[in-house]
């Protein structure tokens, strides 16, 4: 087979993002070469049902060697793994070290972490080879129509990983893909871990909408889909929103409403968890969307909350306030939340971007989730005009368009916070943003109190207000202690 009949792009693995992207790819007019493992009793037949399935009659090649699969692509080879994060992804990249030709590149579209990517860019690189780590959101229909895709990775990929990515990118409405090239080493798939961060939030906020909606404003599915319906037509207009319409009308095959009988405990994979733990590691506050984090835990723990809700009985009392006001209040809690989740999520990017020295374009990243992905939002084109401005913004809510959006919206957003506070039910999402807010906004916090407790237990010094900045001072705070103090630093 010479290098004209070859194949323009390989994909390793046939699970449900796998299968879509191959089929995206072939759609696009590229021809594709698709591997999958066969493993006796667990993964038979899977590249054979589907090339005789779903692929049948498209530009596809299937194979079962490995050997075979990687010498049927040409060269530069374009290899993209969509296997389980983690080790199975080494594994992989050790099967195809002894096969490859230097310049051939692999692209890791999993919800790999980005440190696994660091390691991973700077092995192949060793080797002659190149490696892209690329984040994929969509999930099965945007693999199949449109993704939106975050490479980053070996710079020297780009031009020839470009034209293929950017065919099955969801594209925006300006009619411009939803992939660009995000940046160095880890860059990309620490983006898409920021996203998915960031949709954790929108989640655990959707969520407390529809719960308000439900038990103090006394709605029906119907009643709620449809405000969620009228939502989606302005500034909350997203997929999120969307799709939440949709669900509350679905009926089972027994004709119940399915959302009233689906267990009431969510499940995570870990993409939020990560974003958790490196905003911390960043020293950077990402407080609501560590809330939902934690709460799909908490609510994992059903037979804890069981025993809990019996021990401390109470049931969600019934408001006074009119509905059209609780849902103008409630409408005003989930748009301010979600612009604080979406700044959160942000400075968090911009800090990893000096601290790694990425250079991230956050414009470019913004609208980058304008298609395809989860997020997808009506407001990220006014993010990425004001990282545009001149004048860049140190934090997205201290810019006029933002800020203006938040001061219409913060009455309504603390009287619905308050409310349900006062009735019993639970909205840790809305009180985190809505704590974080003032928090931001407060010239003064009782921090003083918390580094005068360090010094008096720690010696960990303090600064004063009378002092410049940069000088640290040690108090004997007992009479019984002595000068020596520790060292000043933040982790």
């Amino acid at each position: 087979m010479n290098n004209q009949e070859k194949s323009d792009f390989g994909l390793i693995g046939l699970a449900v993002m796998g299968e879509n992207l191959a089929l995206n790819i072939a759609n696009k007019g590229w021809n594709v070469s698709v591997y999958n493992r066969t493993v006796p009793g667990i993964e038979e037949g899977v590249v054979e049902r589907f090339i005789e399935g779903r692929a049948k009659g498209k530009t596809i090649r299937g194979y079962t060697d490995i050997k075979e699969f990687v010498e049927s692509i040409a060269r530069p080879r374009k290899i993209m793994m969509m296997v389980r994060a983690g080790k199975p992804v080494d594994m992989v990249m050790e099967q195809l070290f002894p096969l490859l030709s230097p310049g051939d590149i692999m692209i890791d579209g999993g919800n790999s972490n980005f440190e696994d990517t660091n390691r991973r860019v700077a092995a192949a690189e060793e080797k002659g080879f190149l490696f892209v780590g690329s984040g994929v959101s969509g999930g099965e229909e945007g693999a199949l129509n449109g993704a939106s895709i975050m490479p980053g990775g070996s710079a020297e990929a780009w031009e020839s990983v470009k034209p293929v990515l950017q065919s099955i990118a969801a594209m925006a409405d300006d009619g411009t893909p939803c992939c660009q090239w995000i940046g160095p080493q880890g860059s990309g798939h620490f983006v898409k871990m920021i996203h998915n961060g960031i949709e954790y939030g929108d989640m655990q906020l959707i969520s407390e909408a529809y719960w308000v909606m439900k038990n103090l404003g006394n709605m029906t599915n119907s009643e709620m889909a449809d405000q969620f319906d009228e939502w989606n037509k302005g500034k909350l207009q997203s997929f999120l929103v969307e799709i939440t319409a949709n669900i509350l009308r679905h009926q089972d095959d027994k004709g119940e409403m399915l959302i009233d009988v689906i267990l009431d405990t969510a499940g995570q994979k870990g993409t939020g968890k990560w974003s958790v733990i490196n905003a911390m590691n960043l020293g950077m506050p990402l407080g609501l969307i560590g809330s939902a984090v934690f709460e799909r835990s908490l609510s994992s723990d059903k037979d804890i909350r069981t025993a809990a809700a019996k021990r401390f009985p109470h049931i969600f009392t019934k408001t006074n306030v009119d509905r059209k006001t609780l849902l103008n209040n409630l409408f005003a809690a989930l748009y301010a939340s979600k612009l604080v989740s979406y700044a959160q999520g942000f400075s968090v990017l911009q800090k990893a971007s000096d601290e790694f020295e990425w250079n991230l374009n956050m414009a470019s990243i913004a609208r980058m989730w304008r298609g395809g992905c989860i997020i997808r939002s009506a407001f990220l084109n006014d993010i990425a005009h004001a990282y545009e401005e001149s004048d860049k913004p140190g934090h997205l809510l201290l810019t006029p368009y933002f800020a203006k959006e938040i001061e219409q919206m913060r009455d309504g957003w603390r009287t619905l916070v308050a409310l349900a506070a006062t009735k019993g039910l639970p909205v840790p999402a809305f009180s985190s943003a809505l704590n974080y807010f003032y928090s931001l906004t407060s010239e003064n916090l009782p921090a003083n109190m918390i580094q005068a407790q360090r010094d008096y237990f720690g010696a960990h010094t303090f600064e004063r207000k009378d002092q410049p900045r940069g000088e640290f001072f040690h108090e004997n705070w007992t009479g019984h202690g002595g000068s020596t103090k520790s060292g000043t630093y933040n982790v």
